[in-house]
């Protein structure tokens, strides 16, 4: 799929779900990695992530697109565009829009664990992310810390 077929797919569902034009650009943005769509304030554009229409077909695309359309159409109206707000999620149910998309098969999730230590009094605890060593001290001693070992798993 183009981006101009992505156009004219984004002008389609616009008119047929919403009975609203879209009267500005969809088109897909490699860049997005953790998202399966976004829209932007203010341009009014819309950007899709390809990976969802290559790894999870047609059907979560057209999810993807209700879900921004519902932003930019909320957006421009001047209502409740924002997740939370409940214009948002009574136009997402009514046009069957999903809260999340789903999560990318290819993008494997890990977790990290990264485990420190105190060189004062031995205390040991784990952090999701690293910590500057020179900045911060033990919360027990306010002896110096020391980086034990960082370890990624994947969760799958």
């Amino acid at each position: 799929m183009t981006n101009a077929e992505l156009q004219q797919l984004v002008e389609k569902i616009s008119t047929q779900s919403f009975h609203k034009p879209f009267l500005h650009k969809a088109y897909f943005n490699p860049r997005l990695r953790t998202t399966g769509g976004r829209y932007m304030l203010r341009s009014h554009d819309i950007d899709i992530n390809r990976k969802y229409l290559d790894e999870h077909g047609m059907e979560e695309l057209i999810g993807i697109i209700k879900h921004e359309l519902c932003h930019y159409h909320l957006h421009i109206e001047g209502k409740g565009y924002k997740h939370g707000d409940q214009d948002f999620k009574r136009l997402l149910q009514k046009v069957g829009g999903p809260r999340h998309c789903a999560s990318l098969p290819s993008e494997k999730q890990r977790k990290r664990v990264v485990l420190y230590s105190c060189s004062k009094c031995g205390w040991k605890f784990e952090r999701k992310r690293k910590i500057n060593t020179s900045k911060y001290v033990c919360g027990r001693c306010s002896g110096k810390l020391r980086l034990e070992k960082e370890m990624v798993f994947e969760k799958r």
